[in-house]
């Protein structure tokens, strides 16, 4: 801090005052803890570090962080290609998911207000869920489910809103239909499988040996290791694909879709030749932060018809490590980031 010295005049007395220049102490704005990528990379460019504190706008809530999702898309975003086509500029604090408490505010905010427990899906383009404090709109966030902790919640708004807007947006699945369901152990395949099934339809979903029964756990009615079996020797004349996986397993998939069904895949482009071969439908899916479908999960997740998968925690200043298993593409539910100690 700057020291001025100061020469006054008390009473006909010279008196010498040190005064502090608190110029500087009042333009200094609140930091945070925050996961900070400066630069494209590994894993490595992600930097535990001293970050400035958001400060909502007017149609923005702050939220206190207490949880943040891990998602594919996180180490994605390092990539100067991936970076590019979200409309991410560096430096940039990633993370898509939170879960927290309200801390402030905007003008136009009429949803929320300061105490409240949020759960939200970021867009890719800010995101900022990697940290200690991150906003939100009204689109992006909406109230946590009670019965679930703030962990549990963290893992919830973008592989959710993946399966959600799938199955029900692009697919229009409904009871009695029967959906084929790649990658049924994963993040948005968990939620899949349990968003189907809630519609009333017949579930196949495929994983690894080890996944096996967690499939049963989560209601797939059939359960394909793909180790060991082709999933098309299983699923034939199916309703709907949903497809996490691409390459190999899409192309294999056009045949097992009924005349009039639909692929829609999270991570490849249609084959359009493929889809008027079969006479299927298909679609590719970007997610979309949708707070009315966030609030029709949480009544899902609250009437004990989703349950919430998080295998692994680690502690925010331990990013990379959640961001090498989430790599691997073979993570059994959700990984999350514990940013702060649960509320009791």
């Amino acid at each position: 801090m700057k020291i001025a010295r100061q020469v006054t005049f008390v009473c006909g007395i010279t008196v010498a005052a040190i005064l502090p220049s608190i110029s500087g102490a009042q333009s200094a704005k609140p930091t945070m803890k925050a996961i900070v990528v400066h630069e494209y990379g590994g894993p490595e460019v992600l930097k535990y570090e001293d970050a400035p504190r958001p400060e909502p706008k007017e149609d923005q809530i702050l939220v206190r962080v207490i949880a943040a999702g891990v998602n594919p898309v996180d180490d994605a975003s390092r990539s100067p290609r991936a970076a590019k086509f979200f409309g991410i500029t560096l430096p940039f604090i990633p993370g898509y998911d939170i879960a927290g408490v309200v801390e402030k505010t905007g003008a136009k905010i009429t949803k929320f207000k300061a105490g409240d427990p949020v759960y939200a899906y970021l867009d890719l383009k800010d995101g900022g869920g990697y940290a200690e404090y991150a906003v939100a709109t009204e689109v992006e966030a909406a109230a946590k489910p009670k019965s679930i902790s703030f962990t549990e919640a963290a893992g919830v708004p973008v592989v959710a809103l993946t399966a959600w807007q799938a199955l029900i947006d692009k697919a229009k699945l409904s009871a009695g239909q029967t959906v084929l369901i790649h990658g049924g152990s994963g993040g948005v395949g968990s939620f899949a499988i349990q968003i189907a099934k809630a519609r009333g339809a017949k579930v196949i979903a495929t994983a690894s040996t080890a996944n096996q029964n967690l499939l049963k756990q989560l209601g797939a009615d059939v359960a394909v290791d793909y180790t060991k079996q082709k999933f098309e020797d299983v699923a034939k004349d199916v309703d709907v694909v949903l497809d996490s996986v691409g390459k190999d397993t899409l192309a294999r998939s056009y045949g097992v879709v009924k005349k009039g069904g639909v692929i829609v895949t999270l991570v490849a482009r249609i084959d359009q030749a493929e889809l008027d071969k079969h006479g299927i439908r298909g679609t590719s899916l970007a997610v979309e932060p949708d707070s009315n479908e966030l609030t029709e999960i949480g009544k899902l997740i609250e009437e004990k018809k989703i349950k919430v998968i998080v295998s692994k925690t680690f502690p925010l200043a331990d990013a990379v490590k959640a961001q090498e298993q989430i790599a691997t593409g073979h993570t059994r539910g959700k990984i999350v980031l514990k940013v702060a100690e649960e509320p009791k």
